[in-house]
């Protein structure tokens, strides 16, 4: 009884949230939420975790550049939920995009031969805007995520993930067997990749075997799929520039877990590349090493 009504006050108190920031313009909405982030979030000792992975990982940047990054990551994070309540405006297609799409060749070329196609990426910038971009190729996507422990809070954000995806498949057993459904049916998954799987495969991220997620490599083997990587970029306040990479070379040596794994190591590298180019875009506060 007590978890329902904190779920339900949680619940609540994100939904007058997304409310009053979907009455403001949306830049005006970004740039509140990240004044929130960056004001408060250095200060939560949850951020002592970020500071410790990038100590780690990326001692290069030295204290200040360390703390710089922390509060980047802040100011992301509260745009992106401010953003939340303008999705469809932001990936919208006008005179005046906010999304500027690079390598679309690599897309239309998949759809052009009726490939079935997995898009890859990590939890950069506004993660929520690679769905909306393959719906400009007729193919919307179908993302895997991960649900919310609040139920009240997994319904608002299926909701609003509604627009902005085809289907919404949750991580997990059930969620196998429906990314597979998509894919025989030669429609395209979209995942993110870059948060620890306990019961994953050991592949280098950051020069230190982290736990990943063997899926996105099985299913791109069985199902002969096109490999693609999306990374996202914040460019300036509420501009984006999506990338899409050229599509990553299927080994095909006749053994299946030597397989996996070199697919899996190809993907930690590319993401591993995005994030040290963005350091402030990126989610550090994640577990994502086994030790950290």
């Amino acid at each position: 009884m007590l978890r329902r009504l904190r779920h339900a006050t949680e619940a609540g108190f994100i939904l007058a949230c997304y409310w009053l920031l979907g009455l403001l313009p949306l830049d005006a909405a970004s740039a509140l939420g990240g004044w929130a982030g960056r004001t408060l979030g250095p200060r939560l000792r949850l951020s002592d975790r970020a500071r410790a992975n990038l100590r780690r990982f990326m001692p290069e940047l030295g204290e200040a550049g360390i703390e710089r990054t922390v509060v980047e990551m802040w100011d992301n994070l509260g745009r992106l939920a401010a953003e939340y309540p303008h999705l469809d405006d932001i990936g919208s297609i006008g005179a005046d995009p906010r999304v500027e799409l690079v390598g679309a060749e690599h897309v239309k070329a998949a759809a052009d031969a009726g490939r079935r196609v997995i898009f890859f990426g990590a939890h950069l910038a506004n993660w929520e805007l690679g769905a909306l971009m393959t719906t400009r190729f007729g193919h919307p996507l179908h993302a895997v995520y991960r649900e919310a422990n609040n139920r009240y809070v997994e319904a608002l954000i299926r909701a609003r993930r509604g627009g902005s995806a085809a289907g919404l498949i949750p991580k997990g057993k059930k969620g196998a067997r429906m990314a597979m459904e998509v894919l025989r049916h030669g429609e395209w998954l979209g995942m993110l990749l870059d948060q620890k799987m306990n019961d994953g495969m050991p592949v280098p991220f950051f020069g230190t075997d982290a736990m990943t997620a063997p899926a996105l490599a099985g299913l791109a083997l069985k199902y002969d799929c096109v490999v693609l990587g999306a990374r996202l970029e914040r460019l300036d306040g509420v501009r984006f520039r999506i990338t899409i990479i050229p599509p990553l070379a299927m080994p095909d040596t006749g053994d299946k877990a030597a397989d996996q794994v070199a697919i899996m190591r190809a993907v930690n590298a590319e993401m591993e590349r995005w994030i040290r180019a963005r350091p402030g875009q990126w989610l550090w506060l994640h577990r994502r090493w086994p030790d950290a």
